[in-house]
């Protein structure tokens, strides 16, 4: 499975914390962690994941792939800028987002859009109100991304698949 953890670069202690826990429960349960690949929410779900001995996949928004994170075992650097957003959720087979700002929205409205299933921890205000299942812990956001994205994979086919063919 792969799951994307979302969220912003400049993120709080908490979110920083939730996202590590939550890298570190999707990997123990062998997923594969997507994310941006720089700072914030995302290096702290790449630590976490890498620390729990999984693999860690981070789209970049620059071209130079030295610049991911230390934490992101596979870099892709894309040269798109916030672009890359479409790239990481379209990656991913589930998505959660962890806090975030308008960055993080447009991950989420872009995984909606091609019927990725989203869910929130620490849900940020730029979420709020768009009917996504907020999770109470980084434990129940694994195992709710888990579920999401083997049912997306047994309905929907593969991610690279367009969204007419998924209707």
């Amino acid at each position: 499975m792969r799951v994307a953890v979302v969220g912003a670069g400049r993120a709080t202690d908490r979110e920083r914390e939730l996202a590590y826990e939550l890298g570190a429960a999707l990997a123990g349960a062998g997923a594969v962690v997507v994310c941006g690949g720089l700072g914030g929410v995302m290096e702290a779900a790449a630590r976490g994941a890498s620390e729990a001995g999984g693999l860690t996949l981070g789209i970049l928004p620059g071209a130079d792939p030295a610049a991911a994170n230390r934490w992101i075992a596979l870099p892709i650097a894309t040269g798109m800028g916030e672009a890359r957003n479409a790239l990481v959720v379209r990656a991913a087979e589930a998505v959660v987002a962890v806090g975030g700002a308008w960055g993080t929205l447009s991950e989420v409205a872009l995984a909606r859009k091609a019927g990725v299933p989203v869910a929130t921890l620490a849900a940020a205000a730029a979420t709020a109100g768009l009917g996504l299942p907020d999770m109470p812990d980084p434990r129940r956001a694994a195992a709710w991304a888990l579920e999401a994205a083997r049912a997306w994979r047994l309905t929907r086919g593969s991610p690279g698949a367009s969204p007419s063919d998924r209707s």
